[in-house]
């Protein structure tokens, strides 16, 4: 009998790229705020509460997380990430509990402004040269200062966690309590950063688009064993499959 050479290596690939998922020291979930109303009467809002549509995304975000443990969860003060952890604080029972590290980059003072200012000001910053972004908008907080605020703000975060960045030029975490499973309930720019210097990604003046992440989306990062410290893996980006096709907004 004739045995195909192709029905031999066929599993013995599959068993090659098979690999056995490592124990999880510790798994982080960043959520971005479900759809904001920006723009109210033809007026910019600042700190804006969610849409219709953003707390029809709170509610499926609820569904999607209410049946997994959480050791913590923790929210950005600004309103929309507050409504949007409502749901899921809801139907697990917990309280509120606020992060001010975690609030989004700081915009100018245009509240009750017509909308054409925070147009204006967009398009100019899309016209600057790459170096010249890290001004960010004329009179809001400028990017690199909002890259260093969230970079300190992880850094304590996860020391009072017990996790601390090693002395090594690499990206690897000491980890003195493994175990502890983190839900982050913030913004697109803050969990960006969050995510990139979790990696030990050098960062960009466009932060905000190196990783697109859609509303409510759910991404996640894991530890993985690296000889005695520890590196985080990203498992998910901007997952969004709890939303219907037409609930899913940018």
């Amino acid at each position: 009998m004739v045995v195909s050479s192709q029905r031999v290596w066929v599993p013995a690939l599959r068993a090659l790229h098979t690999r056995t998922v490592p124990s999880v020291a510790m798994e982080i979930v960043l959520v971005r705020h479900g759809q904001p109303e920006w723009v109210k009467g033809g007026l910019n809002v600042v700190d804006p509460p969610l849409t219709e549509l953003g707390h029809q995304q709170a509610e499926r975000l609820a569904d999607a997380l209410e049946h997994e443990h959480f050791d913590e969860i923790l929210v950005s003060p600004l309103v929309r990430a507050r409504q949007t952890a409502a749901p899921l604080l809801d139907r697990v029972g917990r309280e509120e509990v606020i992060a001010p590290w975690l609030e989004e980059i700081r915009d100018p003072g245009w509240a009750g402004t017509p909308v054409a200012k925070a147009e204006q000001a967009y398009a100019e910053l899309r016209r600057r040269s790459p170096h010249d972004r890290w001004r960010g908008l004329t009179d809001g907080e400028s990017v690199r200062s909002f890259v260093d605020r969230i970079h300190l703000g992880v850094e304590l975060f996860l020391a009072e966690r017990g996790v601390r960045r090693a002395e090594d030029e690499l990206p690897v975490w000491e980890i003195d309590e493994p175990g502890k499973r983190i839900l982050l309930v913030a913004h697109a720019g803050t969990n960006t950063v969050s995510i990139g210097h979790m990696l030990g990604l050098a960062p960009t003046p466009w932060e905000f688009d190196r990783f697109v992440l859609m509303h409510t989306s759910i991404s996640k990062l894991e530890s993985m064993k690296v000889g005695d410290v520890h590196s985080f893996s990203l498992v998910k980006l901007s997952d969004v499959e709890h939303l219907p096709a037409d609930q899913r907004t940018r």
